[in-house]
């Protein structure tokens, strides 16, 4: 606003300001007695009927959910109980000392007392235990609705593996196909697969199956299968045919099943391969030797398989990036084994795409809901409580288990339970796999930006920024010079 022109130009104060103003007035009372109501409809004019689906967008994206007190509170009764006999208990001990064996005595007494300050420390994480609600709908309503370009924020997926006899590459072929069928838009997801060990048999793993993603990727959006990791879509027990009403999906899913067969033969043919090293080493199709030959001292490697400038599924549509990464080693020196690999990634993923969240998993663990990503984004993103969250913990869930098995429970207790447990007190802690982080809180500040080079007034502004170093230099030089000079003045007053 120019301070010289009278603020009426501007519309302040004018009938049509004051218009505008019981508008904006009445929309804002006829909001809230629609909120009062339940919701229900009201008489107004057409531009009321965005002002629900704007008031959605702006709701929180998660919610705290408390156990019921009808199943927590028993449980609460009970570890009183527990806690007044314990208490009892060493108060008998205490005051009944074993004169005879009064050292061995004292023993006993300090291991039972550990014992039961172990017990306390685990029973304060079950004390309040929550769990979370997210509102995918209003995610989409706030970022990304349709016919507009989506405005979620990018996210890169780290896979970590070493050994390929030890972790089959089909295993880490079926976790990478999960995470690149996932329901999140393809320009805002990228995948990192870290290979420790160098292996060329990875390496050839890797290429085998972004071959075979541009069949799977198309296959799993289209049809909204679940879960998308190949091996155990093919495997599960149900009725796939349940809520599929497209003529095509039975020939189309008869056609993957071969297609992943096929390719299974392919994986299993390198992996035959792979078991008989040639004695110079492997070498690949240019003749040149494959740079992993000798594990501990090799330079770094970045191939990047698929990607925003090709690498186009059957139907024509762009795929996430896949990246390989082969960090440097060199003998002597710690690498830090799997934290190590994690910290490369970080840093490669830094120069090719810079997304503000990052997912880690094992080469092991699949995605098992296509929604995962947008789950973790209803925690970052909430307008309210997202810039306080520097990670999203996910369950770990696995396969093959007896659920009847009396040693088959840990994990359950484990995520179920004490990780739910510590959620309602700060929150949970980092497992090692399926987490969510922001690329702020492993920076500790905001990501470094390039800065810019200095205004261009001549041609020769290298040189010029020189001679201005030159001047400074000279400056700070003479400024020396005047300092020992009143120094030599007042030696000789003195004197």
């Amino acid at each position: 606003m120019d301070p010289s022109k009278d603020i009426g130009s501007y519309g302040y104060g004018s009938v049509a300001w004051k218009e505008r103003m019981e508008s904006w007035k009445q929309k804002q009372e006829r909001l809230h007695q629609a909120r009062n109501d339940g919701g229900k409809d009201w008489n107004g004019d057409g531009d009321d009927a965005d002002l629900p689906l704007m008031d959605e967008a702006r709701q929180p994206l998660s919610r705290k959910v408390p156990i019921p007190s009808s199943l927590i509170n028993p449980y609460r009764m009970i570890i009183v109980i527990r806690l007044v006999i314990v208490c009892l208990f060493f108060h008998y001990r205490v005051m009944h000392p074993v004169h005879d064996a009064f050292v061995l005595w004292l023993i006993s007494v300090i291991c039972e007392i550990w014992f039961a300050m172990s017990w306390i420390l685990d029973q304060f994480p079950k004390w309040f235990p929550i769990e979370r609600e997210t509102y995918l709908d209003r995610l989409t309503l706030r970022f990304d609705k349709e016919g507009q370009p989506s405005q979620l924020a990018p996210v890169d997926f780290f896979v970590s593996t070493v050994d390929p006899a030890k972790e089959p590459p089909l295993v880490t072929a079926n976790t990478i196909l999960s995470i690149l069928a996932v329901d999140y838009p393809v320009d805002k997801l990228s995948c990192y697969v870290s290979d420790d060990g160098a292996a060329m048999l990875t390496f050839e793993g890797l290429s085998e199956t972004s071959e075979f993603a541009k069949k799977w990727v198309p296959f799993c959006k289209k049809y909204s299968i679940e879960p998308r990791a190949p091996e155990w879509y093919f495997q599960q027990k149900i009725d796939y045919l349940k809520d599929k009403v497209v003529p095509n999906f039975v020939r189309d899913r008869r056609a993957m099943k071969r297609e992943y067969e096929e390719f299974k033969i392919r994986i299993n043919a390198l992996v035959a391969k792979a078991q008989k090293v040639p004695e110079e080493g492997w070498t690949m199709q240019d003749g040149t030797p494959w740079p992993g030959n000798n594990v501990r001292d090799h330079p770094g490697m970045i191939q990047v398989f698929l990607g925003q400038s090709g690498g186009l599924d059957v139907e024509g549509n762009e795929l996430p990036r896949l990246v390989y990464v082969s960090r440097e080693k060199r003998p002597g020196y710690n690498h830090h084994k799997k934290a190590g690999a994690m910290n490369a990634l970080v840093r490669v993923s830094a120069v090719l795409t810079n997304a503000p969240y990052m997912l880690n998993l094992d080469c092991d663990h699949y995605v098992n809901n296509s929604k995962a990503v947008k789950e973790a984004m209803c925690f970052m993103m909430d307008p309210l409580v997202g810039k306080k969250v520097c990670y999203v913990q996910f369950p770990q869930r696995f396969d093959s288990i007896d659920r009847h098995d009396r040693y088959a429970n840990k994990n359950v207790v484990f995520f179920d339970i004490n990780m739910k447990g510590l959620d309602g007190i700060q929150g949970p802690i980092y497992v090692g796999t399926g987490c969510v982080f922001r690329r702020q809180a492993l920076y500790g500040y905001d990501a470094p930006k390039t800065k810019k080079p200095p205004s261009r007034t001549c041609n020769c502004w290298p040189k010029c920024f020189s001679r201005r170093k030159k001047i400074n230099h000279l400056r700070m030089h003479s400024v020396k010079l005047t300092k020992q000079l009143q120094e030599l003045k007042l030696r000789r007053l003195v004197l």
